[in-house]
């Protein structure tokens, strides 16, 4: 008899991502003359600058940008990630040949940083709720996870009382992301200050997630101003979301030599580095000034109005001062779970939004809105939801 072929364990730990799965069912439904409004993804609807197409265009017409590049990155690119920081965080220092290291996305990142700090059974902080890549990349690397509730009541910050009563001699890693996915809780310097105190005192690596810094707020933060931040935490950077080059796959993080060393010697047995002609549009992107933002927020803040009135249709309310390219809305208490209260609105509306539940648990009595959809859609979605609820 034939041995039966299993997947690894590690195939069994994790499911398709949600958003995979859910595509796919909004596609079919389409297909299907449904028409969905998809009020779910956070992927930017608009281009980047037309000089980052023109630079990256102008790039791929080179006989000699087609080949292998180092995984490490371009020169340019490192350096345009130092300067960037210096400008907007106000980090001034970083040495871009040995303190920056160009990711094929953020979410790549997730699980070079898993694979670089945990060995199996090693504990790792995850937020609830949170970006479901932290808890997945974590069962990737096979380490235990112990999530840290966030929750209204505390404004979405973490209770630092509450994680000083976790077993954190086991733990070897925290996931926290400010401006946070899906909450829109903004940064603190506050903030940064306490988790880097508690990662140098617990000796827990520290990874601040950082991609919606410069969405729907004018003072982006990172956690890599605060003194000493460099010894114990890592930040991830992305200009899928400020740059509107999700597609492009363009991330970074920035932390000691030692640790950028680490998690290079994980990414350069994984990948072979980026196209040339996406890093040259990225070094392009990199140079826009601040007029870039305040442009991009001003189109962010006529459809977040859009939103709120969605949610309000839909009977949520919403926490004030959110940032980030979503609105998160509590659903009314006498409804069922958010996975009930989104499938009918996408049954009844034809408006697909994510409920909270997908975030983790406590996430359950949420939905979120997605504002990288055109403001006609969402005036569509509007009309259709406040005709059928």
């Amino acid at each position: 008899m034939t041995k039966a072929i299993q997947p690894s364990a590690r195939v069994e730990s994790i499911k398709e991502y949600y958003f995979s799965r859910k595509l796919k069912e909004i596609a079919r439904l389409n297909a299907e003359g449904r028409d969905i409004i998809s009020l779910g993804i956070g992927g930017p609807d608009m281009p980047p600058s037309q000089s980052v197409i023109d630079k990256a265009c102008e790039t791929l017409r080179r006989s000699d940008s087609h080949s292998y590049q180092m995984t490490i990155g371009i020169p340019e690119l490192r350096r345009s990630f130092a300067g960037w920081y210096s400008r907007f965080y106000g980090v001034t220092d970083l040495n871009p040949d040995t303190e920056i290291l160009p990711l094929i996305g953020s979410k790549e990142g997730c699980v070079d940083i898993s694979l670089t700090f945990l060995n199996p059974g090693d504990g790792v902080l995850v937020p609830n709720p949170g970006y479901p890549t932290y808890t997945s990349a974590s069962r990737i690397a096979q380490a235990e996870i112990f999530t840290y509730d966030l929750d209204e009541e505390h404004g979405w910050y973490p209770d630092f009382d509450a994680l000083e009563r976790l077993p954190l001699d086991r733990i070897k890693l925290m996931w926290v992301n400010y401006p946070h996915m899906p909450t829109g809780t903004p940064a603190t310097m506050e903030l940064f200050e306490r988790l880097v105190d508690f990662g140098r005192r617990h000796g827990i690596v520290i990874v601040n997630d950082n991609p919606y810094s410069f969405i729907l707020n004018d003072r982006p933060l990172s956690i890599l101003a605060v003194d000493g931040a460099r010894d114990i935490a890592i930040e991830m950077n992305s200009l899928s979301k400020c740059m509107n080059m999700a597609g492009w796959r363009v991330g970074m993080l920035a932390s000691n030599p030692t640790f950028v060393s680490w998690v290079l010697k994980i990414k350069s047995n994984i990948d072979s580095g980026q196209l040339r002609a996406v890093m040259d549009g990225a070094v392009e992107a990199l140079s826009c000034d601040a007029g870039w933002y305040r442009r991009l927020n001003s189109v962010y803040a006529s459809r977040k109005e859009v939103a709120l009135r969605i949610m309000d249709a839909l009977g949520c309310s919403v926490r004030p001062g959110q940032q980030g390219l979503f609105l998160w809305g509590r659903i009314p208490d006498s409804s069922a779970g958010s996975e009930e209260f989104a499938q009918k609105v996408l049954d009844d509306a034809r408006v697909f939004i994510t409920p909270g539940f997908i975030f983790g648990s406590a996430g359950e009595r949420y939905v979120r809105i997605s504002l990288c959809a055109t403001e006609e859609n969402l005036l569509r979605a509007l009309e259709r939801i406040e005709k059928a609820i």
